[in-house]
Parts: structure tokens; sequence; C-alpha cells
């Protein structure tokens, strides 16, 4: 027993000096700053909370038993049979592009968005694993990246939608820093870029439905269900949340992660219809889907949107669920199918025009 207690001491404070000195866990909320977020309706007793009572905080013993499944579940078709293949991009062409609104898919969450002349990405995350440590985490499906970081463009604007490390890397931010003009971010999320070396004047953060503008785009911060946390001892001290970006003549939702709930109808109701909603759909199980939509819901959220049409992302990046890879797509396709609703699937790194009417995807999931 005196042996059990010294190992689990051990690994302790083996946590407690990694969480405080490596710099992939990002900053901590000062109390100054946590004064500033009692003004949100979101922050409650010290931390971020959803509409609705969730997530539920899961016990130590849970929590170890949630991870034990997680690790040890043999998953068919978990992972793609090779490395996803990439649609290669110029880097001078990206540079010098002035064409119609257009978006450019690295898996995942991840975006190049090219609208009004400005370049902005949405969650980049180029890193090889959702984790604080590449040992800790699978490497991702797709090695290569349609364009090097290092080759990106002058980036006029990063937008994220909550710290956890699928979305928010460390690594990432150290390569783009330097081109970067401005990040908007949800409550609390800049003390993670601060703490990384991004100057505070480079950063807004928001509020749910507070909004915004970059020449002639509108930014606007809008509810999910979802939590926060990049260690065990700040859940919920940062907020997450979607995005609309809306210019002149595009209308465009980014979910970021979500739970499905009223707040897409609402959304919907307030700034839709959307030419394009890019919706979540992967990373799911009935465990935990008030935090996470189920495919189907992905479907009914592009409805409750008033969507020209979905694309499904969130999907053909990590394995961070015990479905298989496909499943996601193969899943809202079919509901999408039944409600009536326009899907695009395009290949990583495929030009996405924004307002094209065709759908010329193919199912190039299939086989792999």
């Amino acid at each position: 027993m005196i042996g059990v207690l010294i190992s689990i001491g051990v690994l302790i404070v083996a946590y407690l000096i990694f969480t405080s000195y490596y710099p992939s866990f990002g900053g901590d909320i000062s109390k100054e700053r946590q004064k500033s977020y009692t003004k949100s309706e979101q922050f409650e007793n010290g931390a971020f909370k959803n509409k609705k009572p969730v997530p539920k905080d899961l016990s130590f013993t849970e929590t170890l038993s949630l991870a034990y499944k997680f690790f040890t579940t043999n998953v068919p078709n978990g992972r793609p049979k090779a490395d996803l293949a990439v649609r290669k991009l110029d880097s001078t062409a990206v540079a010098d592009y002035n064409n119609k609104t257009r978006m450019v898919w690295f898996g995942h969450s991840s975006f190049l968005l090219q609208i009004e002349g400005l370049n902005i990405l949405i969650d980049p995350m180029f890193g090889k694993v959702a984790a604080p440590h590449n040992l800790l985490g699978a490497e991702r499906f797709n090695k290569e990246m349609p364009i090097a970081v290092e080759k990106l463009p002058q980036i006029d604007a990063v937008i994220f939608s909550h710290d956890h490390y699928d979305h928010l890397d460390y690594e990432t931010i150290l390569k783009i820093k330097d081109k970067v003009n401005h990040y908007f971010v949800p409550l609390g999320v800049g003390a993670h870029l601060e703490a990384w070396g991004v100057a505070s004047d480079k950063i807004t953060e928001l509020d749910w439905w507070e909004e915004t503008s970059l020449n002639e785009l509108k930014f606007v911060c809008t509810p999910a269900q979802h939590f926060s946390g990049r260690k065990f001892n700040n859940r919920q001290s940062t907020l997450w949340s979607s995005w609309v970006i809306k210019s002149p003549n595009e209308n465009i939702y980014f979910s970021g992660d979500s739970g499905y709930a009223s707040h897409f109808k609402e959304i919907g109701n307030k700034y839709g219809p959307f030419d394009l909603a890019l919706l979540e759909c992967g990373q799911y199980n009935q465990m935990w889907s008030d935090i996470h939509m189920m495919p189907e819901e992905t479907a009914q959220a592009g409805l409750d949107l008033k969507a020209n049409k979905i694309m499904p992302i969130h999907w053909a990046g990590f394995k961070l669920a015990l479905h298989s890879w496909t499943d996601p797509i193969i899943r809202v396709k079919a509901k999408a199918l039944e409600l009536n609703l326009n899907v695009i699937t395009p290949i990583i790194g495929e030009n996405i025009v924004v307002k094209d009417s065709l759908n010329n995807y193919i199912n190039w999931w299939e086989g792999l």
C-alpha cells in the first residue's frame, strides 16, 4: 500500500511540474481577468457554463474508466488504410488570389478563408497530434498539408472557437504568429495566445452575441454547447463559441464544437440564412452527445440555421472517438438526403467556392 501511495504521489508531482512548465498547456486565467468576465451571463462561480447543465463533471474514477475504454477498444476502420492524399496549393497562387470567396479545408476543423481580399484562418491546427505532446496522441490522418504553414501568405485574421488541442495548437501558433495581424477569440482564450508571445493588442476577446468588424466583414461570436480546458485544473476557465462571418456578399457559419441544442435555431433566426454552414460531425458518442453532435443532429442543425448547404467538419483529421473514421460522413449524408439538405464533401485542399451552386464533389473516402 505504501508503494502504491508513493507511486501515485510521484505521478501527481510529475503532472504538476509538467503542466506548470511545459508551454503547450498555455496560460492561466488571472484573478483580474476573471473579474472582468463576471459581466458575462456565461460566467458563474469562477467558470464558464452552458445554458443547460452540461457536460457532467466526471469523477476521477469515471475519467480513468473512460480513458481506459478509449485506449483499449479496438475500432474497426478507426483510421484510413493509408495517409490521406491532399490537393496541393501553389503558394504564389494563394497569395495572389483575388476571385470569388473561397475556403480551403486542411482536415478536421481548420480552414483558410479568402474573402474580400482578406486571408483568414479558422481554428488553424497544423500539428501532428491533438495533444500537449507528440508522444501523447495518435498522428493525424494527413501528414502533408495542402500548403506548408511557412508558405502561407500574410494572415489578416485568425478565429478560434475554443482552447482544446485539436483546435488550438501551440506549435501552430509559434509558426504563424509573426504573419498574423489579429486574433478573434472567445473570452479567456487570449490568455493562451499571450503566454505564447502574441501581443495583447493583437487579440480581441468576445462574449456570446458580441459583434466586431474587420474592414467590410462582420464577425459574431455565437453560442455553442461545449466546454474548455487544457489541463485537469482549468476546465471551463475559457469560453467556447461558434462564429458567424458576414461580408456584403456572403454569410458563413462555423460551428466550432457543440452538442445539438436550441442555439442553432436561434442563430439561424437572428443571422441566417447562411450560404454555407461548416458543422461539426465527428468524434461523437452517446456518452458525450451533449457536447458533440451525432451526425443526424448535424443535418438537423443545418436546417435550423437555414443553411443553403452544409459541410461536415471535425472528421478526417484525428481519431478522438470510438466510431469508424468514415461513419460521420456516411451517416450525415444519409440524413441530409432524407431532409433534402445539400451537403458538400471536398477533398482536403480542394477549392470551396462559398456561393458555388454546383455540387460535383466525389465520395473520395470510399475504399480508404
